[in-house]
This record gives structure tokens, C-alpha cells and sequence, in this order.
């Protein structure tokens, strides 16, 4: 059984729980859930660290995307996957309805709270997410897309859904998880709209992020993802074998 710890928050009026989840010992990675309507992910994910071991960090907000909360007599709501930047923070107030710079340093101390909840020996996150058909999809950052300005690489696989991705900072494991053909996005990271997510965050400070996304309902489908990337990350802790040659001497 895993080891499973709840820490209340308070933002603004409301108590907020985020979950640890630890399977076995720690390991290198640490799976996060932003948006509590993305059960599918969380699913798969705990299937497969039970076995693999590892962590979810999961923000428990009543199965709803949107966090709302009362501060100052007031109504606020906002993304929390838009919250790692101040600028973020500002565009998903807006965008839900009211801003006000005492609730943005109000979010700003919440983002700050789940970043520290990832521990610092960790060498990968990864992001567990689900979508909608076609809203959200490999299409969406390639040539003509919404967010084509955000990807520095694109692999679209023929023979997978287009709203199954691997969605990552890192160009090795672009390359590694385009290989075993699933559509692929490197984000670019420099040149990405800094809307506040964690894969910028991330980007901006060049570490290893990883969203693995498949449209809700397919378990089986973001088990084999997320299996392939552990897969991926296991192989790369093993040492490289070196063979010895005989020094010789030229003539």
C-alpha cells in the first residue's frame, strides 16, 4: 500500500488538500495532477507506480479544473496550471472573471507551495493530464495550429490518436518517446508563450518536464505512455558498459 499524506492550504477563505502519494522508495521522477477533472491520469499513474514505485502530488479540488476561492469578500477563480509566473497568474484571473493584486500575491504563494512540495532530488517531472477529443491535440502545435509557436519539434504519428501526446522541455526525451511512435511536441523554450504553465516553468529553467496526455477515458492507452517513459528513464541509470582495448604500440 502506498503511503499517502494530505496537506490543507488556505487560499484565501477556502482550504485547499494537496495529496502525496509515495510508492516504495523515492525515485529520480514525481508525478504531479493539476486539475482534479483529469482522473483518467491519476489512474493509470497509481497503477503503475505501484509497481514501479515512485510519486503523484495531486491537488484535491471536488473533481473540477478551475480553483475558486473568497478573498476579501470577494469571488476569485483561475487555472492552476497557469499559475508558475506572475504574468500567469494575471491572464487566467482575468480570463476567469477578476483581478486584483493582493489575490495575485494571494495564487502566487500557492504556486510557490506546490513547487516546494517537489522534492529537490528529482530529475524529472512528469505532468498527468487528460483531454477532450479534438480539442487538444498533437494538430494544435503543428503548422496552422493555435499554439504552432510553442513547439520547436513535432512528431504526428499515422497510426495513434492525435489527442494522445507526449508533451516535454527535453529534447532527449522527445526524440526517445517520438522513436517508439507516439506523437510527440518539444516545446520551445525560449520562444513559448509564457502563459504561466508548468512546462514553461520548467522550460525557462531548462529541466526536465514531461506531460503525458491521453483523452479521457483510455487508461490502457496512458498506462502503456507512461510505462514507456518509466521504461525510458529506468534505462537511463544504468551505466554504460566500456570496453577495454589494448593499448598498441605504432610503428
Amino acid at each position: 500500500m502506498p503511503a499517502e499524506k494530505v496537506m490543507s492550504y488556505k487560499l484565501g477563505d477556502r482550504m485547499i488538500n494537496l495529496k502525496m502519494i509515495q510508492y516504495g522508495p523515492a525515485t529520480g521522477t514525481c508525478c504531479i495532477n493539476l486539475h482534479d477533472d483529469e482522473s483518467t491520469a491519476v489512474q493509470a499513474a497509481r497503477a503503475i507506480l505501484e509497481d514501479k514505485g515512485g510519486v503523484i502530488i495531486k491537488i484535491e479540488n471536488n473533481a473540477q479544473r478551475m480553483i475558486r476561492f473568497k478573498f476579501k469578500g470577494l469571488n476569485y477563480m483561475f487555472d492552476p496550471n497557469r499559475i508558475f509566473s506572475r504574468k500567469g497568474i494575471s491572464l487566467t484571473l482575468t480570463a476567469n472573471g477578476r483581478i486584483n493584486p493582493l489575490a495575485i500575491d494571494e495564487v502566487e504563494r500557492f504556486a510557490a507551495h506546490i513547487l516546494e512540495m517537489i522534492p529537490d532530488s528529482i530529475s524529472c517531472v512528469i505532468a498527468l493530464h487528460n483531454n477532450t477529443d479534438g480539442d487538444f491535440s498533437v494538430k494544435t502545435y503543428q503548422p496552422g495550429g493555435k499554439r504552432q509557436t510553442d513547439a520547436k519539434s513535432v512528431y504526428a504519428d499515422n497510426w495513434q490518436d492525435a489527442d494522445d501526446i507526449a508533451f516535454t522541455t527535453d529534447e532527449d526525451l522527445y526524440s526517445k518517446m517520438s522513436s517508439f511512435g507516439y506523437n510527440s511536441i518539444l516545446q520551445d523554450n525560449v520562444n513559448v508563450n509564457r502563459d504561466g504553465s508548468l512546462s514553461v516553468y520548467y522550460g525557462e529553467l531548462n529541466r526536465r518536464y514531461i506531460n503525458i496526455e491521453t483523452q479521457h477515458g483510455k487508461t490502457a492507452q496512458y498506462k502503456e505512455m507512461l510505462g514507456r517513459l518509466l521504461y525510458i528513464l529506468d534505462e537511463e541509470k544504468k551505466p554504460v558498459a566500456v570496453t577495454a582495448h589494448d593499448d598498441k604500440d605504432s610503428d
